[in-house]
């Protein structure tokens, strides 16, 4: 083989060699898209048990009811047409968790403040409560500030400004957020960090 074909065979490999570390710095890119944000449907917590023989579905709200069609209170509450909120805004300070440590990537394309999965659930009885994960990617501690807003069918039931405490370098935490009394409905909640 002469050197003109070594030579050519070299430069193959070396352009190959670029283009798969490329492809794979822009997955990797494309893998950590930053989130500031982020909307949450409710989730169903409430323990069910389906009967094999007749098909009904039982739950804590149901066990011990009357069983049939179902009657005019039951079907007086409408979701949809609920109008009542709460009204001003709920400042709250919830507890962190620590959980593990994250890469500090903080920089042009990479907030400060990430906030990761969440998962949104009521508690029978009491309140509705968002479980939220947040990311501090940067070298410094800081104490974010979270806008969470409780919704239904889009129309706000309560809004909620949330005082994180402080989060150190290359932390991520987990919180829960309380939004309304179970006695008002929500089918979604939305979070996003407004400082730092």
């Amino acid at each position: 083989m002469g050197a003109r074909s070594g030579r050519t065979i070299g430069i193959v490999v070396g352009l190959a060699s670029l283009v798969v570390t490329n492809l794979a710095t822009t997955e990797a890119a494309r893998a950590q898209v930053p989130r500031s944000s982020v909307d949450v449907p409710a989730s169903q917590t409430v323990a069910q048990f389906r009967d094999p023989k007749t098909g009904q579905i039982w739950t804590p709200f149901n066990v011990g009811q009357k069983s049939g069609p179902p009657t005019p209170q039951d079907l007086a509450f409408d979701p949809l047409g609920q109008a009542v909120y709460v009204k001003g805004v709920i400042t709250q300070r919830p507890t962190i968790v620590p959980l593990s440590s994250v890469p500090i990537t903080a920089g042009p394309t990479v907030p400060i403040v990430n906030i990761g999965d969440a998962t949104l659930s009521a508690i029978p009885g009491k309140r509705w409560q968002l479980v939220v994960y947040l990311d501090n990617n940067s070298a410094n501690t800081v104490a974010p500030l979270l806008t969470c807003r409780f919704a239904n069918s889009g129309k706000l039931v309560e809004e909620t400004h949330v005082l994180v405490p402080a989060v150190g370098a290359g932390l991520r935490v987990g919180m829960v957020i309380h939004g309304p009394k179970t006695d008002l409905f929500v089918d979604r909640a939305t979070c996003a960090v407004k400082s730092p």
